[in-house]
């Protein structure tokens, strides 16, 4: 009789675990998927505010710390200044959490590198070496830990895109990196229907734009 109690205990707590899990899921999905189509900084706040919420809930779960961060540093694309350090610093926060959740990750080293790339726009000129250094660095960390992630060529692509070709970059410098990341975008599956899967669009337009004379 103590066994069948303990059975039928131990199948409700599965039960329990697996519709939360699920619920998780859904929510994941349906905020990443406002994710894939905007850029808007009000719509990236929001969906900030989202993830973080979802993270203080689902404390041992990395990703929605992920796209916290992930919100903050496109953010960074739509301002200037020193608004640009207030959200690289707010990425920043994010991810290093994500990282004590899930240490030696390729896609949480693409957000730090990310971030570090971000944070060249507030001047290029003081920043370029000290920034472009350590998101190169960081890139090739994310390489190491996972080949077949196509994001940190991406970034590389748009590293040399941005850099002057007096400075080592310039479109012919940037394609390569570009056409590597297409032939792992086309051959990548992400792990689930959540994990990240962005930035195949973005490496199409610049791929167009490194022909373009």
């Amino acid at each position: 009789m103590k066994k069948i109690i303990t059975l039928i205990a131990l199948t409700s707590l599965f039960n329990i675990a697996d519709a939360q899990n699920k619920k998780y899921i859904e929510t994941m999905e349906k905020n990443i998927a406002i994710l894939d189509t905007t850029r808007d900084a009000n719509v990236l706040q929001n969906q900030a505010n989202t993830f973080e919420r979802i993270g203080n809930a689902e404390k041992k779960e990395w990703l929605p710390l992920y796209y916290a961060a992930y919100c903050y540093v496109n953010m960074t694309y739509s301002t200037k200044g020193n608004t640009i350090d207030t959200y690289c610093d707010k990425a920043e926060t994010f991810i290093k959490k994500a990282d004590s959740i899930s240490p030696n990750n390729s896609e949480i080293f693409t957000i730090k590198a990310q971030i570090a790339s971000a944070r060249i726009s507030v001047n290029p000129m003081t920043r370029g070496q000290k920034y472009g250094t350590e998101a190169g660095e960081i890139r090739e960390q994310a390489k190491k830990l996972d080949p077949t992630n196509p994001r940190p060529y991406y970034l590389e692509g748009t590293a040399f895109f941005y850099t002057p070709p007096m400075f080592g970059g310039g479109k012919d410098k940037a394609k390569p990196s570009f056409e590597k990341a297409k032939s792992l975008y086309e051959a990548f599956k992400p792990a689930s229907s959540i994990a990240p899967h962005w930035g195949a669009k973005s490496n199409e337009y610049f791929l167009q734009k490194c022909d373009e004379k």
